[in-house]
């Protein structure tokens, strides 16, 4: 006797029903969103790693808020450790995106103060579309040169920039609103930033940050991990609650300016 194979689990949310908790009223505006998930207890990563607290109701989460962005902005030290590869959507993602006048995939941005970037790496040699490499007036021109052949390597600075560091502590000066700038005169309005804690912690500084979505997985971490936002220079930005959404015991956030 055969038995038949179990059912899939169903999703957790209604994907029409994500789209719109998720969309920004007026795309024409440029608007950065930052996208996280930490421990209950604050904790961005277990095991080093923010993908090993994440479920398949976050996954829904974080694909729904790729479909709807411009661009994907990540820190480099990021990109090597959770091991990014090209910026390609699955297809029903890339005909969503088609069906509504948005490019098939979002281009792929990275910050990187010190250019440790290897330019034959699948974010590049995969990627649908060019990435832009963000990077400070301290990068190696040598390093500039050799990524400039598989991506658009813009130097961003100015007067007021808050210096991004890398894992290894080294100022590269980056600008944010410059970064934004860059960003929405090329049309990519609709910014998603996936993090790390280096580069979300110069945003809340430049007080560059219009949204954040935050994911509490259901677990406890102690033990040495960090949070979700760190270093950068102090400041305190009141952020108001635009919805909640909870999928078993996992909880999602949505946070937006108190001016927005």
């Amino acid at each position: 006797m055969t038995t038949a194979p179990e059912p899939a689990d169903e999703p957790a949310f209604d994907t029409g029903d994500l789209l719109a908790a998720y969309a920004v009223a007026d795309r024409t505006e440029a608007h950065l969103r930052v996208n996280f998930i930490s421990s209950i207890d604050g904790a961005a990563t277990h095991d080093g790693l923010s993908g090993a607290l994440n479920n398949a109701a976050d996954k829904q989460v974080f694909d729904t808020l790729r479909r709807l962005c411009d661009v994907v902005i990540v820190g480099a030290g990021t990109v090597r450790a959770e091991g990014y590869v090209g910026m390609r959507l699955p297809e029903p993602d890339a005909a969503w995106r088609r069906e509504h006048g948005l490019a098939e995939h979002p281009v792929f941005a990275i910050v990187s103060a010190r250019l440790a970037l290897d330019p034959a790496s699948a974010v590049f040699t995969d990627a649908p579309v060019r990435p832009i490499v963000f990077t400070g007036p301290a990068a190696p021109e040598s390093q500039r040169a050799a990524l400039a052949q598989v991506a658009d390597v813009i130097v961003c600075e100015g007067p007021g920039s808050a210096p991004v560091t890398s894992g290894a502590g080294v100022p590269g000066g980056i600008d944010a609103h410059a970064m934004r700038r860059e960003l929405a005169g090329r049309g990519l309005t609709q910014m998603l930033c996936e993090g790390g804690p280096h580069l979300f912690g110069t945003l809340i500084g430049a007080d560059a940050v219009d949204e954040v979505c935050l994911t509490v997985s259901p677990v406890l971490e102690g033990g040495p991990a960090g949070r979700i936002a760190r270093g950068g220079p102090q400041r305190t930005l009141g952020m108001r609650l635009a919805h909640v959404e909870s999928a078993g015991d996992m909880l999602f956030l949505r946070y937006q300016r108190r001016d927005a």
